[in-house]
């Protein structure tokens, strides 16, 4: 496996001359990391990694990516782990896509699966009426960009005919082989996951020799198929998959160094809102209650220069990141 290199970021109002701005926003890098061996000289880096972690972040679904965007999660199911039920009636969906958009989502994430740990599979029909209507009845009033949270062909087709802008995939296009082409032929940007195992079993012991590593190599192996697949490199998201087959640990390691993932040359979209390792670290057993704690994952990752933040909470989120950039 080839090195892994990071940017180490700055924020600081005083940035060295030499210091590299980190994907045409606001962090900046004048020194790096190989991972698992320390800190290196900029010139030690590959030119390609470089490069890639020069080059501005692309429109995606139309949104400037020079700054952080909110993606609003809207959870179209009876059994997701934080919001399960409360939005499954169409008219509840409808109301609370537009409740985050006026609180500040600049896009809105719907599923109808859960991939919670332990999660079942959910028919595709089931899927689609799930998602559909409510993306249907959301663009018949409003541009908002529209992701679907969807690991299926058909779910995704019928999603992008209702108005969908976005296929965000926790698979990165494994689970189904027919959903690369749907994206391709589309022509929509597509979010690629990292994740060790399904929902049903990813929690089961999850390895990795170097997490960081590990979890690079197969977003840049994904990233290429996807290329090869017909999909424009420049219509890429990745995700490192928070909690996805990941320990508390794994999880952490992640969070700590996300900048590398800059050097696959893709916007960086990260999820990890509410979920479990927040309420091991801070004693919060309900998901509900890790609205704080979700807030200060997410005020992290920007300063890191990841550009999309899937969160519950939108408010709260959308003060401190707005905050955090007077700073």
């Amino acid at each position: 496996m080839s090195p892994v290199y990071r940017p180490i970021p700055i924020t600081d109002p005083a940035r060295p001359g030499a210091a590299m701005q980190i994907a045409g926003g606001a962090v900046w890098a004048a020194q790096a990391e190989e991972v698992g061996s320390g800190i290196v000289l900029m010139d030690a880096v590959p030119a390609e990694v470089l490069a890639a972690w020069a080059r501005p972040a692309p429109q995606i679904a139309g949104l400037d990516l020079s700054r952080p965007a909110i993606m609003g999660i809207l959870n179209v199911t009876p059994d997701s782990f934080s919001d399960g039920g409360q939005f499954n009636a169409p008219d509840a969906a409808v109301a609370r896509a537009f409740e985050m958009v006026e609180q500040g989502a600049d896009i809105l994430d719907i599923g109808g699966e859960s991939t919670r740990p332990g999660a079942a599979y959910v028919d595709v029909a089931d899927e689609i009426a799930r998602t559909a209507p409510v993306i249907a009845a959301i663009r018949a009033q409003s541009d908002v960009p529209i992701s679907i949270d969807t690991r299926k062909a058909a779910v995704a087709e019928a999603a992008l005919a209702a108005g969908a802008s976005l296929v965000n995939d926790v698979s990165a296009l494994t689970h189904d082989p027919d959903l690369a082409a749907v994206v391709a032929r589309a022509g929509v940007p597509v979010c690629l996951m990292h994740a060790q195992g399904d929902p049903k079993t990813m929690q089961d012991n999850p390895q990795y020799t170097d997490v960081v590593s590990n979890v690079y190599g197969y977003l840049e192996e994904r990233v290429n198929a996807a290329i090869k697949a017909g999909i424009s490199a420049d219509q890429i998201m990745v995700d490192p998959g928070i909690g996805f087959g990941k320990t508390l640990d794994h999880n952490l390691e992640l969070l700590r160094r996300i900048s590398a993932f800059h050097g696959l040359g893709c916007p960086i979209l990260l999820g990890a809102s509410r979920k479990r390792f927040i309420g091991t670290l801070t004693g919060t057993d309900e998901a509900q209650d890790r609205v704080h704690g979700s807030v200060a994952i997410a005020v992290h990752s920007a300063a890191q220069g990841v550009q999309m933040l899937r969160v519950h909470d939108i408010s709260p989120t959308q003060q401190a990141l707005q905050l955090a950039s007077y700073l």
